[in-house]
């Protein structure tokens, strides 16, 4: 697979289980009524931004996840204060926007000093116009123009915080389950792209080939048939393989392979290696092992797609269990440097390949930010339980600290790893 495909198809998978994320809270949170004012893709300076409806979309620089902003989660309105002459613009019989500076260059407007103004609920200004008072209805859609910057007005049926808690935590949660669905999908179409072992499978095959290893180095490929090592026949019997190349003892072993209906005959050198977790080295040539397979019926599918994702679930916890217990070291913690390294290697073995990592992407993606860690959406679900519980919301101020602490905590445990990663990159470890 060439360069540019490996590196077109990593940003993709990037991109989709992002956006599938977000894309579950923006739907959610529309059906609820509620004014979406962005809709990002990564986080820091803007490379793309264009207005669609109601709602910002955008594409920023860095590639570490992406947000819903929501009216009503932060300050994102300019204040109005009574005594401050504006100006506004009036169609039909409404306000429909309301320019707080520049005011001598604005044309059709009416200009005055505020004498009592409500976006929220009332949706109305008073003016003192040449000292005479009026008052305006405004539009639910209003624009606020200051500085160049365009800001719709919410009222606060819009707001998320004026939701039911049922309504709130459904667009919170929708983005994690939005994943799951993801991988749900994709975990059955590498099982419809790999198919299923057939029954009583009579000879083995070769399933990965790791570059740079001894198999790869003598011309073994995926798909080739093991028929004898060393003159011994191999049948399905993956042991004896590994007992022949642990008797080789690092000497040239010949290996009978079928590929495409011919017999080829190869010399596979094993290496000693030592892998992440042995403890000791042992005589390895870079192979996994594969059956014959057939294509997977629909039922099966279903069947086999939810077993995966159990696997998959359980070794994801299994992981979080060894960092809460600190069973790790830094250096094993891999950021999106290191993700996106180990994406394209797994690009460039194909596509195949390729689903199963995204599904399983996406997966940890879900299960990780449901987590109750300040700024995740397990910690917003957390407080929503909360406030079900007291009868009243917490107070927000409060709760807008604890999840700027964790966001703050998450970008700098994020910049501890992808430093690691950098250094790894240069050191050539992987």
């Amino acid at each position: 697979m060439h360069m540019i495909q490996v590196i077109f198809l990593t940003v993709l998978v990037f991109f989709v289980i992002v956006t599938i994320h977000e894309w579950g809270h923006f739907y959610f949170a529309k059906r609820a009524g509620i004014l979406v004012r962005e809709f990002a893709i990564g986080f820091g300076p803007k490379l793309i931004s264009f207005k669609r409806g109601e709602t910002r979309y955008t594409l920023r620089l860095l590639p570490a996840g992406g947000f819903v902003r929501m009216a009503g989660e932060d300050p994102e309105i300019v204040d109005v204060a009574e005594g401050q002459t504006i100006a506004v613009k009036i169609t039909g019989d409404s306000v429909t926007k309301l320019y707080l500076d520049r005011l001598d260059e604005r044309s059709g407007v009416i200009r005055g000093e505020v004498v009592a103004i409500d976006l929220e609920r009332k949706l109305s200004v008073t003016l003192d116009v040449d000292g005479e008072q009026e008052t305006y209805r405004v539009h639910p859609q209003a624009l606020m123009i200051s500085k160049g910057r365009e800001t719709q007005i919410a009222p606060i049926d819009r707001q998320f915080g004026s939701k039911t808690i049922g309504q709130r935590a459904l667009a919170i949660f929708a983005g994690p389950f939005m994943n799951f669905v993801l991988a749900f999908v994709l975990v059955g179409i590498y099982i419809q792209l790999s198919g299923v072992t057939v029954d009583n499978p009579d000879k083995i095959l070769i399933g990965t080939v790791e570059k740079n290893m001894p198999a790869d180095d003598a011309g073994l490929k995926v798909g080739d048939e093991i028929r004898s090592i060393n003159g011994e026949a191999i049948g399905i019997d993956t042991e004896k393989v590994r007992a022949i190349i642990t008797a080789s003892s690092g000497k040239a072993t010949t290996w009978e392979v079928l590929r495409d209906g011919e017999l080829r005959t190869l010399s596979v050198t094993p290496e000693l290696i030592k892998l992440d977790g042995e403890e000791t080295a042992s005589y390895k040539v870079g192979i996994s092992y594969a059956y014959p397979t057939r294509p997977a019926k629909f039922g099966e599918t279903i069947t086999l797609s939810g077993e995966y994702m159990k696997s998959m679930t359980i070794a994801i916890f299994d992981g979080f269990k060894k960092i809460v217990l600190g069973q790790f070291k830094i250096d094993d913690l891999g950021g999106p440097v290191r993700t996106a390294e180990v994406t394209g290697q797994i690009a460039a073995q194909g596509i195949t390949k390729l689903t199963s990592w995204a599904a399983l992407l996406s997966l940890y993606l879900g299960i990780f930010n449901l987590l109750p860690i300040p700024a995740l959406d397990g910690s917003r679900l957390v407080f929503l339980g909360l406030e079900a519980v007291r009868g009243r919301p917490l107070d927000p101020s409060r709760e807008s600290l604890v999840h700027f602490i964790g966001f703050a905590m998450i970008m700098l445990l994020m910049l501890v790893v992808t430093y690691n990663d950098i250094l790894r990159l240069f050191r050539g470890e992987h």
